[in-house]
């Protein structure tokens, strides 16, 4: 008896192994999906904050100039985030500088990011930027817009986030 107990404390059996990896994969099963769902909420934030700049910087031309910025800048930059060798749009100061549109909003990304932004002039009380990403690059985009309104001289800003967020 004596040396039966010694053989089991030695090893786990088959069965032992067997619940281990069930009960890891499991585990397996819910985290990863959680940790990539994370992962894309991470990167969706860039748009929020990079349109959050633009709004405050509308609102602060608006009150100065009272109207929003009349020149429109084309989608920036041209060429989609996943066409890079990283996914990720690299810097490019050349793409952000010396344009008029973004020169009057006082914006550019100065850091590898995931979306391409637009601003369109709707007169001079209205103006829209957009946002537009492909988080994984799977042929699927999002767009996030941000609306420039003016109401009796009053300036707000608003985005407004895809009902699918990728």
């Amino acid at each position: 008896m004596i040396n039966r107990l010694r053989k089991n404390q030695k090893g786990f059996t088959l069965i032992e192994l067997m619940i281990v990896v069930a009960i890891i994969g499991i585990l397996a099963a819910v985290a990863i999906p959680a940790f990539m769902d994370y992962m894309k909420k991470g990167k969706r934030s860039e748009a929020e904050l990079n349109l959050n700049a633009i709004g405050k910087s509308g609102k602060t031309y608006y009150v100065e100039n009272s109207q929003f910025p009349q020149t429109a800048a084309a989608l920036t930059p041209a060429a989609a985030c996943c066409s890079n060798a990283n996914k990720k749009c690299p810097v490019a100061a050349a793409n952000w500088e010396g344009v008029q549109g973004w020169d009057d909003l006082d914006f550019s990304v100065n850091e590898e990011h995931l979306f391409q932004y637009q601003y369109a002039v709707a007169g001079g009380d209205n103006a829209d930027a957009t946002a537009v990403g492909d988080l994984d690059c799977d042929g699927s985009t999002v767009t996030y817009t941000l609306e420039l309104r003016a109401n009796a001289g009053n300036p707000s800003a608003k985005i407004i986030k895809p009902a699918r967020a990728d």
